[in-house]
């Protein structure tokens, strides 16, 4: 199917605006540039960063102590003329440490006493929880708010968070004692779930060579908020087919045991999933799409974009069973094969 007649699928779609478009693939490249001046590799991981972050969604990154996860976002901060704010989570780490807090401050000159709100970390535009799953889940649901809301709540009284706001948390797979796994309704409100493997043999020599050498690099930034915000809108209005947000659909609805006509008819899915995606699975993965396709320059979000994004966006909401865990499948094996039966129109 060609762009046009795929383009006419659907009566609704805008025509893509093509230097609005050339403009966010640009401003991609020069990201990546600035990346690769510190970080060795992992193309795949700061591509799912910089879709997440055109797309308007929150990223889980998940690897294990050394793979330069914190390096990566501090790293991406500064490349964007933004707030960075980082925030360790710890045990006893409250709620208004991270929202902020209503101080009494007095008036020298009259004596009369005040309520002043003074802002947390969390007011920022792009926010690094470290190490997210170590803190309690009453401060964990005050991200919640923030993530979904753009706001949070402090003495009763709302306060508006800055856009673009941006969570990028990190998470460490191996070391479960003392922590507390974030719940399924706050893994939804991440966008991607972003895996950081181990580096290949050549990458980790040049990681080595670059760290033990007398050299800084430099970054500089390379967008502000207004043009982020104004790129974000750009990526809302790539056209996208209907037969291409079918898939998406279909694809998110098959994870779903006993679904239905349209969903949960893989054997595969009903012996080894407990729980599937929700909705906001398929917004994420069409919105990941048009994100992917306007990086990589082109004026409308295909299949191929819908396949790519599709790991990141369903592994942390197919919730697999004992079964599963028996055979030593993880919701990625699954999702793949899923992703095979869809090409062979099985869904």
């Amino acid at each position: 199917m060609t762009a046009s007649s795929e383009q006419q699928t659907t009566g609704t779609m805008q025509q893509p605006d093509v230097q609005a478009i050339e403009r966010l693939s640009d401003a991609s490249r020069r990201i990546q540039e600035q990346l690769g001046q510190v970080i060795v590799g992992q193309e795949a991981v700061i591509e799912e960063l910089l879709v997440a972050l055109f797309a308007r969604g929150h990223c889980l990154l998940v690897g294990v102590p050394g793979l330069a996860k914190t390096l990566l976002i501090h790293t991406l901060a500064e490349t964007l003329d933004l707030k960075f704010r980082r925030i360790q989570f710890t045990p006893d780490l409250m709620p208004s440490d991270i929202t902020g807090t209503e101080v009494i401050q007095e008036d020298r000159e009259t004596g009369a006493r005040s309520l002043r709100f003074i802002e947390g970390p969390l007011f920022g535009n792009v926010i690094l929880a470290d190490e997210i799953n170590r803190t309690p889940p009453k401060t964990q649901a005050a991200l919640l708010e923030a993530m979904q809301e753009y706001q949070v709540t402090a003495g009763g009284t709302r306060h508006r968070l800055e856009l673009p706001f941006f969570v990028l948390a990190t998470q460490n797979p191996i070391e479960q004692e003392g922590t507390y796994p974030l719940p399924e309704a706050q893994l939804d409100r991440f966008m991607f779930n972003t895996l950081i493997d181990y580096p290949s043999e050549d990458e980790e020599f040049e990681v080595v060579r670059r760290t033990t050498a007398d050299v800084e690099p430099q970054v500089s930034p390379s967008l502000n908020a207004e043009e982020i915000l104004a790129l974000q809108h750009i990526v809302r209005r790539v056209p996208v087919a209907d037969h291409v947000i079918r898939f998406a659909l279909r694809l998110a609805r098959a994870t779903r045991p006993g679904a239905g006509p349209a969903g949960g008819r893989s054997s595969l899915v009903g012996q080894y999933v407990s729980w599937g995606a929700g909705p906001r699975a398929s917004q994420y993965l069409v919105l990941g799409a048009k994100a992917r396709a306007a990086i990589h320059g082109r004026f409308h979000a295909g299949l191929d974009d819908v396949r790519a994004v599709a790991l990141p966006v369903l592994r942390h909401r197919v919730m697999t069973n004992f079964n599963a865990e028996a055979e030593g499948l993880k919701p990625d094996d699954v999702i793949r094969q899923l992703l095979e039966q869809a090409d062979r129109a099985e869904l």
